[in-house]
């Protein structure tokens, strides 16, 4: 799976299924993100095997999360390389999108915000983490926001309007300290930069990434 691989390149700097199986045993936040992953490949067989394939994943999901303490439904959109620092008490939306190679640290909440309009119609707003965010521990995102490429969420910040990118927010409610910040990416993966497979172990097809903005 190209997103595990992304997973394990971003805690070590480099990747295989050795490293990738060391994380998912030592690393109670890691083994999260490597049980989600599964759960999603799972979700994506032929539909003679998903049911027979999904079903033990997850509750094995479920397991793993509640003993780590991380909130993360299976079916959340996540790009590749997502680093979950420390982890315990990181509480995401199902609806909410994270792209490649965001960090989140823990305590950190990715929140609905409902807002009802003139007729008393409830409309719910997701956040939309870029690629290359950092979001330090304890921060709230909520609401239909963005937050920008390769911006970084200062810990206990509370945001609750867009972010453009490569911006430093801090504070309690969020303001934008810093412009044109350098992103806060600890082994950045990069699948153009990564060794080719031999051509007696072929790549899996990669996963779908989130490019947004």
């Amino acid at each position: 799976m190209h997103a595990l691989k992304a997973d394990t390149h971003r805690k070590y700097g480099q990747s295989d299924a050795q490293l990738t199986l060391k994380a998912a045993l030592l690393d109670p936040a890691f083994r999260v993100l490597a049980v989600m992953r599964l759960c999603q490949a799972a979700d994506r067989l032929p539909d003679s095997w998903r049911w027979l394939a999904v079903l033990p994943a997850r509750l094995l999901y479920r397991m793993v999360s509640q003993m780590a303490g991380i909130e993360i439904p299976w079916r959340t959109a996540i790009g590749p390389g997502l680093a979950l620092t420390h982890g315990r008490g990181i509480v995401v939306n199902a609806g909410a999108r994270i792209g490649s190679n965001v960090t989140l640290f823990h305590g950190v909440t990715l929140g609905q915000r409902d807002h009802i309009d003139a007729q008393g119609r409830r409309h719910s707003l997701y956040p939309v983490i870029e690629d290359e965010v950092w979001v330090g521990p304890h921060a709230i995102i909520v609401g239909g926001v963005t937050v920008g490429r390769g911006s970084r969420i200062a810990g206990g910040a509370y945001v609750f309007e867009d972010v453009p990118p490569y911006c430093v927010v801090l504070g309690n409610p969020g303001q934008i300290v810093r412009r044109d910040c350098t992103p806060d990416v600890d082994n950045r993966y990069d699948a153009e930069e990564m060794p080719v497979p031999q051509a007696s172990h072929p790549a899996t097809a990669a996963d779908a990434g989130i490019n947004a903005g």
